[in-house]
């Protein structure tokens, strides 16, 4: 969808002769519905000027198209202004331009990001470059009209309030300025922009190929079917095993025969069943079948190591919008996907955005937007106050869209080294649900309670020198404070002089497989819908024993978590069920801690009986001491140095 389109000339008209802002405005409700804040429309004015300021000169042909406000199909992003003309061998090319009213800016060590202030603060977004090329891959692998034809895209950004340029042209970010040049603020800067147009744009064309363009269908391109396919085809980690098969096909045949008749497909799985296994491989075959598909998650670290594991860092962002937010489906089109591939489910929320203050239900916004929706969920790994991910809360919404639902279910247990019974001993050991598994039986899955959190991190620390696949986790009963002193200690128990930080903040959602994240803890934000092979977990004040019943304790979460937001304002209304909710957040919290373990999970709790009501809980043996001791109970050989 465009929101204005016209010629350069006419585009000239309205901004010099009349107030471009109400001009753009009028086309925007005309074609939306719906109005926008103030500070959007004061940004028409002050960036549509600037760029007419640059429009108006002769070397720019007075035919050539203009578009404002492309909204990308099968995104919420929308490209400023679009140019189109023909070259100088009269050939279609094609111009896009991002518009940024920054003053200032500051580098960070991630790739294609800075950090720029916007009215509520400072925050990280991609680097202008980074973001007008990354545009023009979406049109190139998705809009057919451009794949199909091979058309020229040029993507730059103009940041006309920008002076002093040398953060963002840093060496750093060299390669994103070479991809889509920056034009800064300045006479000299303003013909340079000129110059770049006018080499590509020669002759005007009306505005014919911006609009052959918007009609364009919107399909995967072979390029980057091709890509996802080889990359998916070499991992191993990625092949799908007994009944992760018939539910992969299953879905595959819903989906890729839905039609003007909604499918909702339901499937539920335990930890370690191979949900996004089966999720990612769905995704990659919709994909090839040129049907548009997205895996979706509502956290974003799922998504994050996903797209590493598919790909090396530069191609992670030629496939990085197969991969979306929950929250991204706000005021999409009726069936604007052929399928929506929903990993992590249980996690959804109603509302979107930072101050969940957009949309209606995530649920209905992903029925409403696929011919066909796949929402893998764990009901068990429900553990925020947000969480609203239920089977009978999305069979509600498919039946109000009138949807046919197919239930499916993963069985197969591929983590806890395949053990079952440690599933159902850990439910019944956290007081979820009562089940014949009082007590652990020892098998393959290597369970210890440490007595020492200092002992527990030294093993942890030492199988980690294997496979870089060993990590430390929390409950969340800590503050981050290290977020904004670097060198303060988070998770502190003194009485065994232990002190940990947080996972870094630069490592956002892939700190499960970051370098040297093993002297890090996670948390549950950080590891949910991920695994390693040894996991150990310090369970906090916020989950205690007495006398063989488990207590939880909500009011020892630290400040900082978020997951029980708003318990406090429902215990006022009703006291019992705020308590119930809280009790299974925090339950459902450490059983989704203590699944992430392929082959172990270690175990310090904070408080002493509740430790000793584990190792009582676990066969009461004594925590195995040496790393000869887990190669024998595992079958592996581990090296002892350390």
């Amino acid at each position: 969808m465009i929101v204005y389109q016209s010629t350069k000339s006419e585009f000239l008209h309205n901004a010099f002769k009349r107030d471009i802002e109400q001009v753009i405005l009028d086309a925007y409700l005309a074609r939306v519905g719906h109005a926008v804040s103030r500070a959007e429309i004061r940004s028409w004015k002050e960036s549509l000027l600037a760029m007419a300021k640059v429009l108006n000169g002769d070397s720019i042909p007075a035919s050539c198209g203009v578009a404002i406000e492309y909204g990308i199909p099968q995104t919420s992003k929308r490209i400023d202004v679009l140019l189109s003309g023909k070259n100088a061998e009269d050939r279609d090319q094609l111009i896009i331009v991002e518009l940024k009213q920054w003053r200032s800016a500051s580098k960070t060590p991630k790739d294609g990001v800075v950090r720029t202030r916007f009215a509520a603060g400072e925050a990280d977004c991609s680097h202008p470059s980074y973001q007008a090329w990354s545009y023009a891959e979406l049109l190139r692998n998705f809009n057919e009209v451009v794949y199909t034809e091979d058309l020229p895209v040029h993507p730059c950004a103009y940041l006309h309030n920008f002076t002093n340029g040398d953060v963002l042209t840093d060496p750093f970010y060299a390669t994103h300025v070479d991809n889509a040049p920056l034009f800064l603020a300045g006479d000299k800067e303003r013909q340079q922009l000129q110059a770049f147009i006018s080499k590509h744009v020669r002759k005007g064309d009306g505005g014919q190929l911006i609009y052959r363009v918007e009609k364009g269908r919107i399909r995967p391109s072979r390029r980057l079917i091709d890509a996802l396919v080889g990359m998916l085809g070499g991992k191993r980690e990625f092949v799908l095993i007994d009944d992760q098969k018939v539910v992969y096909e299953t879905a595959l045949n819903l989906a890729s025969t839905a039609g003007e008749a909604k499918q909702v497909v339901i499937i539920e799985g335990g930890p370690g069943t191979g949900k996004s296994v089966v999720a990612i491989n769905l995704m990659v075959a919709l994909t090839a079948k040129e049907l548009l598909a997205k895996y979706v998650t509502k956290n974003r670290a799922p998504r994050q190591v996903f797209e590493e594991a598919l790909a090396g860092t530069y191609r992670r962002t030629q496939i990085a919008s197969m991969f979306a937010g929950s929250g991204e489906f706000v005021g999409a089109e009726k069936d604007q996907f052929d399928a929506l591939v929903v990993d992590e489910a249980h996690r959804l929320n109603a509302k979107s955005g930072i101050f969940s203050n957009l949309g209606n239900n995530q649920i209905e916004e992903i029925v409403h937007a696929s011919k066909c929706s796949i929402f893998f969920i764990d009901e068990d790994q429900r553990v925020t106050w947000k969480d609203i991910g239920r089977k009978e809360e999305i069979k509600a919404w498919a039946k109000n869209a009138g949807a046919s639902v197919t239930n499916l279910k993963l069985e197969s247990q591929f983590r806890c080294n395949g053990s079952d019974g440690y599933i159902a001993w850990l439910d019944n050991a956290l007081g979820i649900r009562p089940t014949a598994n009082e007590i652990l039986e020892f098998g393959a899955f290597d369970f210890q309670v440490f007595d020492s959190p200092n002992e527990m991190r030294k093993k942890v620390q030492a199988l980690n020198t294997r496979a870089n696949r060993a990590r430390m986790v929390a409950g969340y009963c800590w503050d981050w404070k290290s977020k904004k002193d670097p060198d303060a200690m988070d998770v502190v128990i003194r009485e065994h002089g232990f002190s940990m930080q947080w996972n870094l903040a630069e490592d956002e959602g892939r700190w499960i497989t970051a370098k040297d994240s093993v002297k890090q803890i996670g948390c549950i934000h950080t590891c949910q819908g991920l695994e390693v092979d040894y996991v150990g977990v310090i369970l906090g004040h916020d989950l205690i024993v007495r006398e063989g019943a488990v207590v939880t304790r909500p009011e020892k979460r630290s400040k900082h978590d978020q997951s029980i937001k708003g318990y406090k304002k429902r215990y006022r209304e009703s006291p019992v069920q705020a308590r119930e909710k809280a009790d299974a957040i925090i339950k459902n919290t450490y059983r989704t801690l203590m699944t992430r373990g392929m082959k172990g999970c270690y175990l310090f709790c904070t408080d002493a009986e509740t430790n000793e009501y584990f190792r009582k809980k676990s066969g009461g043996s004594p925590p195995l001491r040496s790393l000869s001791q887990v190669a024998e109970k595992t079958g592996e050989y581990i090296d002892e140095k350390e």
